[in-house]
């Protein structure tokens, strides 16, 4: 005769093993009001204070987030690919960038999954985490295993809440410095004020670029910093010529099974008013004239569409650069520029933050995001820029 279930809410004899030093294990069967039955289980330093926290699990009980198939057991790759899964949810309620979930995806199925997949849950101790996050480190450069620790972090702690991890190994994790990396990243460079002027008199006279739509497109990474997606996101309904300035509603990215999307920018603090410079202001309203349409983006292809951050790149940016002699300045230069020079300026940290969209320079400065002032000192430092370079070439 079957053994009779345990009665909702209940649960079975607790048993405790000694699994190592000063490391105790107590076990039971747990029957949920759901009518399904759980193995719980809890460590401590000692027998009866692992059976205190056992009792204590029981009776705060709260059923998995996922299925009671995922345990201890379970496969590294098999949880990851759960957590991964949450976090495409999590993009499609807008929680989360696809241009995040995308990064992520990479990192765990070309990295993590590859060196760690077959591993069960419990193994995944402190050190073994480590040594996998140091290779990446050693091989390739801090940052990428930055994000390889992300992704642990993730996965652990969702293994923690479907009970399959009682703590996230990924804490115990030594700090990933860049010094003993075999690939250094490079050192940021900026534009000089006059290398400025420089570049867009050459982009002026460079009739592939005038075709290409760069001129006014450098010119206006110069006047907001604004990253590459945000500038090609940029509407003509963000624009307000009497305010002087120009909101951020979006960031234009490619995602992975979803193509090319426009969510709502990178950070909390993306959605910005970016007060601009008066010659700027002079160049849009100059645009604004002569656009087909005020519906759209301010820089569209050549369709009317959203322009793709890559062709801009590959197919205009880079032969232009080798042509001109600038081959070393990307997109990613020109708000490396806007910021020098608003340090130049005297701007605080916070203030050219508000203005890149950073979202935490520091956490001292977090106290002080609410504000959110529209200065125009920031303004005021890139009116020297006058961005009038094709006149005097012309």
């Amino acid at each position: 005769m079957p053994r009779p279930p345990l009665p909702l809410g209940t649960h079975g004899k607790i048993k405790t093993y000694h699994v190592g030093p000063k490391r105790y294990r107590a076990r039971c069967r747990y029957r949920d009001v759901n009518g399904r039955t759980y193995e719980v289980e809890r460590y401590d330093s000692t027998r009866a204070k692992a059976e205190t926290r056992l009792k204590e699990a029981v009776r705060d009980w709260v059923p998995p987030l996922a299925s009671a198939e995922i345990t201890g057991n379970t496969r590294l790759a098999v949880v990851g690919a759960a957590w991964l899964a949450e976090l495409e949810a999590d993009a499609e309620r807008g929680h989360l960038s696809w241009g995040t979930v995308d990064t992520y995806r990479s990192r765990l199925n070309g990295t993590v999954v590859p060196a760690l997949g077959e591993l069960r849950m419990r193994e995944s101790s402190p050190q073994v985490l480590d040594a996998l996050c140091r290779r990446i480190r050693d091989q390739s450069s801090a940052s990428s295993a930055r994000t390889v620790r992300a992704v642990l972090a993730g996965i652990c702690a969702y293994a923690v809440r479907v009970g399959a991890l009682e703590t996230n190994p990924v804490r115990d994790i030594g700090k990933l410095e860049s010094r003993k990396a075999r690939h250094k990243p490079s050192v940021s460079r900026a534009l000089t004020a006059e290398q400025v002027v420089d570049l867009l008199g050459k982009l002026d006279a460079d009739s592939a670029a005038v075709d290409a739509d760069l001129p006014d497109l450098i010119r206006f990474f110069l006047a907001t910093g604004e990253r590459t997606g945000e500038a090609l996101g940029a509407y003509w309904s963000d624009f307000d010529e009497k305010a002087k300035l120009i909101t951020m509603t979006g960031n234009v990215i490619r995602a992975t099974g979803r193509g090319k999307i426009r969510n709502d920018g990178k950070t909390e603090n993306s959605g910005r008013p970016i007060p601009l410079p008066d010659w700027c202001v002079r160049m849009l309203v100059e645009r604004r004239a002569t656009a087909r349409t005020l519906e759209g983006p301010i820089f569209p292809s050549t369709t009317g569409t959203v322009r793709e951050a890559s062709n801009v790149r590959n197919r205009a940016w880079k032969p232009f650069t080798v042509r001109s002699g600038y081959d070393w300045v990307t997109f990613r230069t020109f708000r490396k520029t806007v910021a020098t020079l608003l340090d130049d300026a005297g701007l605080t940290a916070r203030q050219i933050a508000d203005i890149l969209g950073h979202a935490r320079p520091s956490m001292t400065q977090d106290v002080y995001m609410g504000r959110r002032s529209v200065s125009r000192l920031g303004a005021d430092a890139l009116g020297g820029l006058d961005g009038t370079a094709r006149e005097k070439a012309g």
